[in-house]
């Protein structure tokens, strides 16, 4: 099995820059947000998303076992891998991956409901995902976020789980690769202190949501008051 980039029905293809359509401002924009594993990703998009109006963190489906403490639901939906193998097959993702012999993914029946009602959603993938969603043509924003150094990556990597030697050195040798395609993002927040990279991600959503195109008919209101 292995993930497929092919068009679901849903989510329509980007119109112009790649960004937020200008035909239709009251539609929420699509953030991607991808790391290697251990570089805090989720931490910093949860973060932000609790404290940031009308911004969604999307919920992925897995096919791994639930952590302590995890939720199905909550923080991932948790399902079989011969669900989610039939998911795939039945071409319901936005986008999927194999990561460390889990799947991951993407519905994008849930991602399209969100952006349709308003909402600005994020998705937190890794870098194979992000490149489905790009190459399906969407209108997103991509972040990358990066460690400050691939000591601190293992630091926190060996201080956050119960992964054996050999779970260890795969995620840094995956984040090897990852990193070298930090050029494929529109922008880059590094995590050299949590508030902080918290802060950057936050001022990116922030600026794109006040760019001419979403805030044209607002500003052709107020301009109506002068005359």
């Amino acid at each position: 099995m292995s993930s497929d980039p092919s068009t679901s029905p849903g989510l329509g293809p980007s119109t112009g820059s790649g960004r937020g359509s200008p035909t239709d401002p009251g539609r929420g924009l699509l953030f991607i947000v991808s790391a290697p594993s251990g570089a805090g990703k989720t931490t910093i998009v949860e973060q932000l998303v609790e404290r940031t109006p009308n911004l969604r963190m999307s919920r992925s489906y897995t096919s791994r076992a639930a952590r302590a403490g995890e939720a199905d639901g909550v923080d991932y939906n948790f399902v079989s891998r011969d669900r989610f193998a039939a998911m795939a097959a039945a071409g319901e993702f936005l986008e999927w991956a194999d990561v460390f012999g889990n799947f991951y993914g993407t519905r994008t029946a849930d991602t399209e409901a969100l952006l349709a009602s308003g909402q600005d959603v994020v998705l937190v993938i890794d870098v194979q995902g992000a490149r489905q969603v790009r190459e399906r043509g969407l209108a997103s924003l991509t972040v990358f976020i990066m460690p400050p150094s691939l000591a601190v990556l293992e630091q926190r990597l060996r201080g956050r789980s119960k992964d054996s030697e050999g779970a260890i050195q795969r995620r840094l040798r995956v984040a090897r690769e990852e990193v070298a395609s930090f050029a494929e993002y529109e922008f880059l927040v590094v995590n050299d202190d949590l508030a902080a990279a918290v802060d950057r991600l936050g001022s990116i959503v922030v600026a794109e949501r006040a760019r001419l195109q979403r805030m044209r008919a607002e500003a052709e209101r107020i301009v109506r008051t002068f005359t």
